[in-house]
């Protein structure tokens, strides 16, 4: 191989370790949700446990998760968790469909321009990020595997119920 294309190959490496680093990771402080333009409602999220979660109408596991969202969601709302289901789809008929389908009982919001996406840099979907009380990132589930992952996440959202709240 030249030095030419080593230098090439060497700079896509360098771009793609750049993108790489640059996605929200645990420890991370989410991206602000006041930011983004959403088609619907945003919940309140201050001092809460928040579980966002990225889906689209065309994502099957997507439509298996929304039932376990709803079970989570029954069972931990009362203690402080907040879920809040973005949609990445670009059609507003095919958001509006999904959600008339599924009902959920948490919010469900459609970002309009792509551009939490953007900052959070989805790659897989479903993706899940379990915020803490203070807003930071503390684990991030990429699919969704059935009860696996619901119980994984009923684990993780206890353990950060019973953290203390942030102080003022």
């Amino acid at each position: 191989m030249s030095s030419r294309a080593k230098g090439i190959l060497a700079a896509i490496g360098a771009l793609c370790a750049g993108a790489a680093a640059a996605q929200v990771k645990p420890g991370d402080a989410f991206p602000p949700l006041v930011a983004a333009a959403f088609d619907g409602a945003l919940p309140p999220t201050d001092g809460r446990v928040v579980l966002v979660d990225f889906w689209a109408s065309w994502c099957a596991p997507c439509q298996e998760s929304f039932p376990a969202y709803a079970r989570l969601e029954g069972e931990f709302a009362p203690q402080g968790l907040v879920i809040l289901a973005v949609s990445v789809d670009q059609v507003p008929a095919a958001f509006a469909g999904f959600v008339r389908r599924q009902r959920p009982p948490f919010a469900t919001v459609r970002d309009r321009g792509q551009s939490l996406v953007r900052r959070v840099e989805i790659a897989t979907m479903p993706s899940c990020y379990l915020l803490g009380r203070d807003g930071t990132v503390r684990f991030i589930h990429a699919g969704f595997y059935g009860s696996r992952t619901e119980n994984e996440l009923r684990r993780e959202i206890g353990m950060l119920l019973r953290e203390k709240p942030p102080q003022p």
